[in-house]
């Protein structure tokens, strides 16, 4: 389960949109709206990435598919542990010399 978040999602897209449309810097911006100016100077260049002002770093849906994929290759690697271990078992129990019951 992730943290919660300091911030709120709506004065996040505030201040983002406030920074975009009236050019003012975002040191002014975060004071004046009470958040860190390097967590709002982080939601711009995201906003900027996602808009596609900017290649030096991914966007939102591109880092959701990169966690998503990244949780995938974790959940197929652990899949192959296990099967890899049984294929040891299975291997071990044919290669076990077989004893005829006596009568």
């Amino acid at each position: 389960m992730p943290a919660p978040r300091k911030y709120p999602d709506e004065l996040r897209e505030r201040a983002v949109r406030e920074v975009r449309t009236t050019g003012r810097p975002i040191a002014h911006v975060a004071k004046d709206l009470g958040i860190h100016k390097e967590a709002l100077r982080g939601w711009v260049r995201q906003a900027e990435a996602d808009a596609g002002e900017r290649d030096d770093r991914l966007t939102t849906a591109e880092h959701e598919e990169l966690k998503q994929l990244r949780k995938e290759v974790a959940e197929l690697r652990r899949a192959n542990d296990i099967l890899k271990a049984a294929s040891a078992f299975f291997a071990a129990e044919l290669d076990r010399p077989r004893t005829r019951p006596t009568r």
